[in-house]
Formats: structure tokens, C-alpha cells, sequence
């Protein structure tokens, strides 16, 4: 199993390059279903959810070029011959984010049968909102055996009102919306930009939609889709991390090939907190600290407010602040989990219910420490750079489902920091998507 072993102190001063981003890639993966056409998408991250979604496209009898034409970062998928419309649990329990194909391949097919994804160590997200969406618009579904099966001679468009905002539901019922016939009014929608990617795809490929970015969509429904190339946008979570990494370290640091709109929530506490912040053109921003934190509180929210995929990265800055910080987690109910590996480094941190209570500045030294989930794995990262001694990280196959070739970006930063081990571990139980 591989770790990281960071030896902290280093500022980090430089450029570091974005890959794209994995909330977005998979979705879009999953859109291919719904057209016999090859799709090639670019900017597509080098990250192990990547590598579990061709494994559950490939098992439905998909054909998916990975690295397609000498590209690291395209894939092709071609979903021409769909023999067996089945998310397999083998392949699900790795990753949340597999739920995504129930929507396409109802509208696709007629048919799907999707293992139901298991707990979550961040916190419960339940498939439910999916279900009832695809019941409104037609679709007959059974759970039995660990199995959802849905059924639908043809979708028919319907006006769906989220009792939550839910950014996999929004993804999923789009998907569906796009082939079913008259329209489909979607009310309370998520308005991330991973969503807005998606819908901008499925635009490529000939669907009908407005509104993707605000709280309702309207859909149009065709009567097929055609194939697409597309662009994925930059990760706006990795480049956050690497801004807090900039921040906390006391460095220089210009992250490249971002999109700064997206990042609006993240720079304003940044700061807020006492860091400089400059957007370069439409494409970088520059963070520049002297190491002089201030204290300032966050409260997750869904976009445009401050990410929950950004929650855990802020509270390693908050214990390098001067004053009290209080972080209050809206989004998911267990996403504490890098507290009590926070507080073994020397972090002061308290936890009531769903807010953490840090005071800083703290000390912290280095110390072994386990990665939780994928968010916290990027927590502990950022508090061993600024740790006294050598950390030692375990688990961080967590960290390579979402962030590509974290430790090599690092380094080109003058991070101390190196892998330990396989890049690829086997085990997998444990790995969910966010």
C-alpha cells in the first residue's frame, strides 16, 4: 500500500499545471451511453476514478480508448453495442459516482441494473432523489438484491422538483431528460460548473437544454444524440488545494490552466486570511503569503458558496492562523474525519456537532497519520509541508483517486515529498468518489 513520506518547512514558489477535473470527466464518460457515436473527451485527469468508470463502461460492453491518439489526457468511448446494461457492484462499491449511468441507460436502453452504492465515509448520499425523478418520468424501478432495476418502454419529459440541491441527481436525470420525449422542467438544481460541463457535452451532442448553471433547467427531448469531442474544464478543488498549499507554505505560487470564476468562494477567504491573491488573465492565479495567517470562518454551501470538497484543505490553514477559526460543514454530516489526524500533529481543534472550532497558530510536528478519504488525504498533505520533521501518510490511494500525480506537482514546487510503494494499490474496498 503506498504512503507519502513530506519532510515540511519548504515555501512552495512556482508554477503548477491543473489537470482536468474528475467530477466533470465522469459524468461526461457516462453521457456516451446515450449515443451509438464515439465521444472523445479531452483534459480527461489520469486519476483512478478515471480507470473504475472504463471498468464499468468497458463491462457494459462499451468500447474506451484511454490515451487515444498518444494523448495521456483523451479518451474515446464508443457505447455502439451496449450488450449488458449492468453497473456490477464489483465495480460500484469503489465508486460512488457509478450511480451516474442509471439515468443514461434507462433513456439509452429501456433498461438498467445498477448495484446500489454502499455508506459513504463522508457521510450519507442516498440514490433516492434518482429514483424518484426517473419514477415521475416513467421508469419503473424494484430494488432486490442489492440491485436497482429500471424498466421504461420510452421516458417521457415531467416537471421535477429536487427536495435537496444534489449535484449526481441533477447530472443523472439531465442525462435522462435529454432523450425523453416533450419537455422536463428541473427545478432546484445544482448549479456547479461540473454540472454546466455536462450540459455543455450533451449540447455537443445535439440535446436541448437551457439553464444548466442556474436552478432550473428546461430539457427539449430528441430522439437521439450524436457523437461529440469535448473539452473537460480545469479541476477547481485541485487548484483550490494548491492555493491553500501556496498559502500555508509562506510561498509564491501560480496555478495554471484554472478557471478563476470558479474559484471566487476559495479566493475570498484566502483573503480574507490575510494572503495575496492576483488573477492572471482568464486562465491562472498567482497566491503569495509571507507566512502571517489571520483567522476567518467558513460555511460549506452548495456552489457558488465555499465547496465541501475544499472544507477539510481550509481547516489545515486555519491551524497555522492567528485567532479562531470556526468551520462548519453543511453539506455532509461525517466530514471530520482529518480532525482527530490533525490534532495527532498538534492541531487544536474542537468538534461540536457539524462545526470545528480551530485555534491557531499551532505548532504542528510531524507525525504518522492516516488518510480517511480523498478531501482529507489533501488536509493531511497540506498540514505535514508545514509540519516540523517527517510525516508519514498512509492510504494515499485515496488521494490518487481524485488528484493526478500529486507528489511529482509538489515536488515542482520544491516540496519534500515522496511515494512510498505501488502507484496503484490493489486494495479498493474503501475508495468511494466525492
Amino acid at each position: 500500500m503506498d504512503r507519502f513520506v513530506i519532510c515540511g518547512g519548504n515555501p512552495l514558489v512556482g508554477t503548477v499545471r491543473v489537470s482536468g477535473a474528475k467530477n466533470s470527466a465522469l459524468p461526461c464518460m457516462a453521457a456516451a451511453i446515450l449515443t451509438q457515436d464515439e465521444v472523445t473527451l479531452e483534459n480527461i485527469p489520469q486519476v483512478r476514478d478515471i480507470q473504475t468508470e472504463r471498468r464499468l463502461l468497458s463491462s457494459m460492453g462499451a468500447e474506451v480508448e484511454l490515451g487515444s491518439g498518444g494523448n495521456d489526457h483523451r479518451t474515446t468511448i464508443c457505447c455502439r453495442n451496449l450488450s449488458d446494461p449492468v453497473a456490477k457492484y464489483e465495480i460500484v462499491k469503489t465508486m460512488r459516482a457509478s450511480s451516474l449511468v442509471l439515468g443514461p441507460l434507462v433513456a439509452r436502453t429501456g433498461m438498467a441494473r445498477v448495484a446500489v452504492p454502499g455508506g459513504c465515509a463522508i457521510g450519507g448520499r442516498p440514490i433516492d432523489l434518482h429514483i424518484k425523478g426517473l419514477e415521475k418520468m416513467g421508469a419503473t424501478i424494484v430494488q432486490e438484491h442489492g440491485y436497482l432495476e429500471a424498466r421504461a418502454e420510452h421516458l417521457k419529459g415531467a416537471h421535477l422538483v429536487f427536495d435537496k440541491i444534489t449535484v449526481t441527481g441533477t447530472e443523472d436525470l439531465l442525462m435522462a431528460a435529454v432523450l425523453a420525449d416533450g419537455e422536463t422542467v428541473m427545478e432546484n438544481c445544482a448549479r456547479e460548473p461540473e454540472v454546466t460541463d455536462l450540459a455543455a457535452l450533451l449540447m455537443a451532442m445535439g440535446a436541448m437544454i437551457e439553464g444548466a448553471g442556474t436552478s432550473t433547467i428546461r430539457v427539449q427531448g430528441v430522439t437521439g444524440l450524436h457523437g461529440a469531442n469535448y473539452r473537460i474544464n480545469p479541476d477547481r478543488i485541485e487548484a483550490g488545494t494548491f492555493l491553500i498549499a501556496g498559502a500555508i507554505t509562506g510561498g509564491d505560487v501560480t496555478i495554471a490552466d484554472c478557471n478563476p470564476d470558479h474559484l471566487r468562494a476559495v479566493i475570498a477567504k484566502l483573503e480574507e486570511a490575510g494572503t495575496k491573491i492576483d488573477v492572471v488573465g482568464a486562465d491562472a492565479v498567482r497566491v503569495r503569503s509571507d507566512g502571517h495567517l489571520n483567522a476567518a470562518d467558513i460555511s460549506t454551501e452548495e456552489y457558488p458558496g465555499f465547496p465541501t470538497d475544499m472544507q477539510a484543505q481550509y481547516m489545515a490553514l486555519a491551524t497555522q492562523a492567528d485567532g479562531v477559526s470556526l468551520v462548519k460543514e453543511n453539506i455532509f454530516e461525517n466530514r471530520f474525519m482529518h480532525v482527530q489526524e490533525l490534532v495527532r500533529m498538534g492541531a487544536n481543534i474542537k468538534v461540536d456537532g457539524r462545526t470545528a472550532t480551530v485555534q491557531g497558530p499551532a505548532k504542528l510536528s510531524a507525525a504518522a497519520v492516516m488518510c480517511s478519504d480523498l478531501r482529507a488525504s489533501a488536509s493531511l498533505v497540506l498540514a505535514a509541508l508545514v509540519a516540523d520533521g517527517e510525516s508519514i501518510l498512509d492510504r494515499v490511494y485515496h488521494m490518487d483517486r481524485g488528484y493526478e500525480r500529486i507528489e511529482e506537482k509538489l515536488q515542482g514546487l520544491g516540496a519534500q515529498i515522496q511515494r512510498m510503494g505501488n502507484v496503484f494499490p490493489v486494495r479498493e474496498a474503501e475508495a468511494f468518489a466525492d
